[in-house]
């Protein structure tokens, strides 16, 4: 016969639950009425507000605003961008962080000085320098410059991270490798980056979701209409005062839709690498 645990729930966790449900709301209200509002026609949104749910279907604000945009070919550059920075941005993180956490390169603690100050650095600080030598190399205004400059920021985030987690790794793994013959390169792509997947699972889903949501340095690198990105073309055209509030709530939904669509893909990955994370 077998015995079944029954756990009683306490009023601690009733009241727990009660304030996740509340912050839930909270958090997805401000989606729910962007939705209402991108299907709602403009007669019904002046009708009845933007908080009443829609009485009928009405999706012509999402085609004008596609079409007004282009927002097939924006999606695609920041998709481009993203899945470029994320990219580059985890493997140069881990070959600099290769280098300072298990290399113990000469100088280390004023290298991982620089990286930590470098990710202070407001974003306002860089602009000039960075369109100066943009201009003087003839990458201004391409989409390459800017992959280029978040690669570098996102992977002084990564390196920082990722050295003091290597840091700790443990040695006697690394000397058993080196004594069956394995070479530097070998023990990387063999040893350390299998077992650090599920943290390098994170920093690729944060990479690509931060590089996602920039603003101010692509607005200032990416002018042509045709290099633009997404956040970029919404914040265009919501200085033009073109739009009324059905296509103002339409471009909102369609900026965030790939964001969601990203983090539900890869929410079993930040999640493993959390816990790892959290268990070591």
């Amino acid at each position: 016969m077998t015995s079944v645990t029954v756990r009683r729930r306490t009023p601690g966790s009733y009241a727990l639950l009660v304030s996740l449900i509340v912050l839930a709301v909270v958090m997805l209200l401000p989606f729910v009425i962007i939705a209402f509002n991108a299907i709602k026609s403009p007669a019904e949104y002046s009708s009845h507000g933007p908080l009443s749910p829609p009485k009928s279907l009405y999706l012509q604000g999402l085609k004008d605003f596609w079409e007004r945009v282009d927002f097939g070919g924006k999606l695609l550059n920041s998709l481009i961008i993203s899945g470029s920075v994320a990219v580059l941005a985890v493997i140069l993180s881990v070959l600099n962080a290769y280098a300072l956490g298990i290399g113990r390169v000469r100088g280390r603690v004023s290298i991982m000085v620089i990286f930590l100050l470098a990710n202070t650095m407001p974003q306002e600080v860089l602009v000039y320098p960075l369109y100066f030598f943009s201009k003087k190399v003839g990458l201004y205004d391409t989409r390459l410059s800017v992959i280029i400059i978040f690669t570098a920021i996102q992977s002084a985030f990564g390196t920082y991270l990722l050295s003091s987690v290597l840091s700790a790794f443990p040695r006697e793994i690394l000397e058993a490798a080196r004594m069956d013959g394995a070479g530097r390169l070998r023990i990387l792509w063999r040893i350390i980056v299998p077992i650090s997947r599920p943290t390098l699972g994170v920093l690729f889903v944060f990479f690509f979701i931060w590089t996602w949501n920039e603003f101010f340095l692509p607005l200032v690198f990416l002018i042509s209409n045709e290099n633009q990105t997404v956040p970029v073309a919404l914040g265009v055209l919501q200085g033009q005062k073109m739009m009324d509030a059905t296509m103002t709530s339409a471009s909102a939904l369609l900026g965030i839709i790939p964001a969601i669509v990203f983090f539900l893909i890869f929410q079993r990955t930040l999640t493993r690498g959390i816990t790892v994370g959290s268990v070591k």
